[in-house]
């Protein structure tokens, strides 16, 4: 693989470059950039331990270990070679021995990451980011189940062929869920850019199988632990946007019917009090909301600081916590205002 400059002349090409002549380590540095940015990787991904081996044999450490939306735990196998050497071996003993973990270890470990990477974390509650990461907030007493089934990312400057044919064999044979992501570094002008790229399985030649096997492992989990893991799509003009929890769906709703014309004061007034908060000013900032909300004696963690919708002098924030009542609300809101072309489906996925 190669990059090609657009010059005066033509296309003039830039080599790949290798991680250690850049002076690039595998722990010291790349491992420490992928954890502050997991989303490079996925965009699905809380990294809740680096550096982690909390089993007898604490010589055998996981690189990065991070928990999805869904509750699989994913155990992240990091190289800078140029054939990964045996990564996917040692992937496979590590997913083995974190497939035990459930929900109240991962806490404790995220808890320690955060103290370890940031300091005491006095306004973190660990276990809370975990709940509203997994969507399982809402108040009650309920615990999510850690899925047994771990997924694998294995990232490597490049990939021997005995790596791609054994990960293909097992996604294929065995139904599990590895993928293979190629780092390539450029140097260009004194400066690396990084290519980041999934080689396997090809994203856009293995998606309908990924969501199809991830559906499977969520309605296992559900029969399991009775919680519902329904997912929905929000569609504005016909169109359906990428699927979302059940949180975010209603957010999403709200989101879609401002950007139709609709009046968010129209809009808070089919929710109730604690499902919409309304505090004076229009402010934008995530900590003044935060602020505002706590003086008016709410739960600011609760709602969705982070996205408001301001008008008329007016800040309004949705909840997060609507559990059963998502459908109940989307359709209140879909079916109030049938002019805006707003509407929502359960995802396949």
């Amino acid at each position: 693989m190669a990059l090609y400059e657009i010059t005066d002349t033509g296309l003039d090409v830039r080599e790949p470059a290798a991680f250690a002549p850049l002076g690039l380590r595998e722990r010291q540095d790349l491992q420490r950039l992928l954890r502050d940015r997991i989303d490079v990787l996925d965009q699905d991904l809380l990294v809740i331990a680096e550096e982690f081996g909390e089993w007898e044999d604490a010589k055998r450490r996981v690189d990065l270990l991070a928990v999805d939306h869904d509750g699989h735990l994913v155990v992240i196998e990091l190289k800078r070679t140029d054939d990964g050497g045996h990564m996917e071996l040692q992937a496979l003993r590590y997913a083995a021995m974190v497939s035990a973990m459930g929900f109240e270890q991962a806490v404790d470990t995220y808890a320690r990451h955060l103290t370890t990477n940031q300091g005491p974390q006095e306004d973190t509650d660990p276990r809370r980011v975990l709940l509203e990461w997994m969507g399982a907030y809402d108040g009650a007493d309920d615990v999510p189940v850690i899925s047994s089934k771990v997924r694998i990312l294995l990232v490597s400057r490049e990939f021997g062929r005995e790596i791609t044919t054994t990960v293909l064999w097992l996604n294929d044979q065995y139904g599990l869920d590895i993928r293979c992501i190629r780092l390539t570094p450029y140097e260009l002008d004194g400066r690396v850019l990084l290519d980041v790229r999934q080689v396997i399985p090809l994203p856009e030649a293995a998606d309908y199988r990924v969501r199809l096997r991830r559906k499977e492992q969520q309605q296992e989990q559900a029969l399991r632990d009775g919680r519902d893991f329904t997912r929905y799509c929000i569609i504005v003009d016909g169109v359906a946007r990428p699927s979302t929890n059940k949180r975010r769906s209603v957010l999403g709703m709200v989101g879609a019917l401002v950007a139709q014309n609709v009046a968010i004061k129209d809009i808070a007034s089919l929710m109730t009090a604690r499902q919409v908060a309304v505090v004076e000013g229009e402010l934008t900032d995530p900590t003044e909301i935060k602020a505002a909300l706590r003086r008016d004696g709410r739960d600011a963690e609760r709602f969705f600081s982070e996205e408001p919708f301001c008008a008329d002098g007016q800040t309004y924030v949705v909840w997060k916590m609507w559990g059963r009542g998502t459908d109940l609300m989307l359709e209140r809101l879909s079916s109030a205002f049938p002019t805006a072309g707003v509407d929502f489906r359960e995802a396949d996925e």
